[in-house]
């Protein structure tokens, strides 16, 4: 089976899943802290997915958001997050979705993000652009901050983190930008920077399964993503994203490094 087929079918049924338990209700339990959460849509999503995945792909490893599984010799990793924007989910807020992405060593092959609420699947393969519902789909030519549309995320974290993103947020205000938006789902957000509803994203601290599969379908789309000094962004580990059209990149570059 086609790589990106499966990406789309995993992700799919991820959706699937978020669909059932949000017309049927869940229970909610707490991770590390109260504004950390985790419902069985999580959970059986994950399970939804990887299932799938391993029956084509026995061999494949995975890592993913809600639980460890055995690690293998394969150079092939899946990178899932079950249901991105939990906490919306759980508020019935319905800016969520699933994310996929297969990495072959060190690079994203194949990626896909589904957003059941809205049936939108984007998605994308390695040298093959990006997608959504089948049409191409682009980052926008916004070049002027003044123009931009601005995508952040805070983390789970209280501390320092949230008192940076402020800050930034409060230096690019300054510039006079069209605005910035908090929408909770950063698979999401990447997604509409792929697809020109937004000019750019950044968070300081993701891990791999928040952004692997937004970070090719951006990069496919036209797009750039590093971290907050302008390398690649880390494919194994919790990190700091920027993303954008590239136009824009090394001016919210510049703007997130006065802290």
């Amino acid at each position: 089976m086609d790589y990106l087929r499966a990406a789309i079918e995993a992700a799919a049924r991820a959706g699937k899943v978020h669909n059932h338990y949000s017309r049927r209700g869940f229970k909610i339990r707490y991770k590390s802290a109260s504004f950390d959460l985790l419902t069985a849509a999580d959970t059986q999503a994950e399970k939804a997915a990887v299932s799938f995945i391993r029956s084509k792909f026995p061999e494949h490893n995975f890592l993913c958001e809600e639980k460890r599984y055995r690690k293998t010799v394969s150079d092939y990793t899946w990178v899932i997050d079950p249901l991105d924007g939990t906490n919306n989910f759980a508020s019935n807020l319905p800016i969520y979705c699933a994310s996929v992405a297969l990495k072959h060593k060190d690079e994203i092959i194949a990626a896909a993000v589904y957003d059941a609420n809205r049936n939108e699947m984007f998605y994308a393969a390695k040298g093959r652009g990006s997608y959504l519902n089948g049409n191409p789909i682009k980052v926008n030519e916004i070049g002027r901050l003044k123009d931009a549309l601005l995508i952040t995320g805070f983390y789970y974290s209280r501390d320092k983190e949230m008192v940076a993103t402020l800050e930034t947020m409060k230096r690019f205000l300054f510039k006079h930008i069209l605005g910035i938006r908090r929408l909770g789902a950063a698979a999401l957000d990447l997604c509409y920077v792929a697809c020109g509803r937004a000019a750019g994203f950044w968070e300081f601290e993701l891990s791999p399964w928040d952004f692997c599969a937004g970070k090719l379908i951006v990069e496919e789309a036209g797009g750039r993503v590093t971290d907050n000094s302008g390398k690649p962004a880390p494919l194994t580990e919790k990190g700091f994203i920027v993303a954008s059209n590239s136009r824009l990149h090394g001016r919210m570059l510049r703007i997130i490094s006065q802290a």
